[in-house]
């Protein structure tokens, strides 16, 4: 069953929650299909986790829609959700344009960043899936602390989060607030709340997948590191260089051979080249180009028939 926006506010509606990853490409999409993942986010962290950029404020829609293609083709059932870049939706215009784009790429629905009812309420009245995110919000912010951590600041975040379910949005994401004022807005809210270092009580999580398998470096408080991607994977890229070097790979079950039939070839073949003369009386004996043509067309309809 393909995971629609409705499906996943059913899933709220009967304390079911949602698990979210991030994903970039076609095999990753393959093992969180099988996973069983409810929703892709082919986020803009695909600039600080594969793309190598410094900031995710360097992605570009281009880099977005390049990666929705190749994470499309490897889902099947979970919702695909794609963020709208730093830049991209500045204006309402621009929004849809930008929005439209991600669309017709593979995703299902898109998120934004930062409290814009009026961008939402655009998109949504013209049919476009969009989830809001509210909190950190790394497209902003420089420094990733802890948001909403006042009273004040929480109640703001609780109103806006009402008035963007108001607009249209369909899910908010939460980044780095305290675990009670998720908990607060979760209660209130009508739609799905996904966190990332939002507390224990948001109705989903979602995690860039290179910090649950392991693949950096660093520590993150909010995360879980599920397996560890870089330590066995640097292990079993050691071990092929190893291999190599030594000649352990490839072995004689890595190889192919001639079938015996076709052996007769390769004799045939090495005997010519043992015929050719070189050096001074490489001119001596001529070779004769419409017979190498021959046995090598020969050779391939032979090797041909029996691929």
């Amino acid at each position: 069953m393909k995971k629609t926006s409705e499906y996943l506010r059913t899933r709220k509606s009967r304390g079911e929650r949602i698990a979210m990853l991030t994903c970039y490409d076609f095999p990753t999409a393959l093992w969180e299909e099988q996973a069983g993942v409810d929703v892709m986010l082919v986020g803009d962290s695909v600039g600080t986790n594969v793309l190598g950029y410094e900031s995710v404020r360097e992605v570009t829609l281009d880099d977005v829609i390049h990666h929705v293609k190749a994470t499309r083709r490897g889902v099947s059932t979970a919702y695909l959700l794609a963020d709208l870049p730093s830049g991209t939706y500045d204006e309402a215009a621009d929004a849809l344009l930008h929005a439209g784009a991600l669309l017709r790429a593979g995703a299902d629905g898109v998120k934004l960043e930062g409290f814009r009812p009026e961008i939402v309420s655009y998109l949504t009245d013209r049919g476009v899936d969009v989830c809001a995110h509210l909190g950190l919000n790394p497209q902003v912010h420089e420094k990733h602390a802890l948001q909403a951590k006042t009273a004040d600041a929480a109640l703001q975040l609780i109103d806006e989060s009402a008035a963007l379910e108001a607009a249209g949005a369909f899910m908010i994401v939460y980044e780095l607030i305290p675990e009670e004022v998720a908990r607060e807005a979760t209660q209130r809210l009508g739609i799905p709340t996904i966190g990332i270092g939002a507390g224990r009580y948001t109705d989903g999580q979602v995690l860039v997948v290179h910090d649950a398998l392991g693949a950096n470096a660093f520590e993150l408080r909010h995360s879980r590191k599920y397996e560890d991607l870089r330590g066995r994977g640097t292990q079993a890229m050691r071990a092929y260089v190893e291999d190599v070097h030594s000649g352990r790979f490839p072995e004689a079950t890595n190889v192919r051979h001639l079938p015996e039939a076709e052996a007769a070839f390769a004799r045939r073949a090495r005997r010519r080249v043992q015929d050719v003369p070189s050096g001074r009386n490489a001119s001596a004996r001529p070779a004769d180009p419409s017979r190498e043509q021959q046995d090598f067309d020969e050779w391939c309809g032979h090797m041909a028939y029996h691929e």
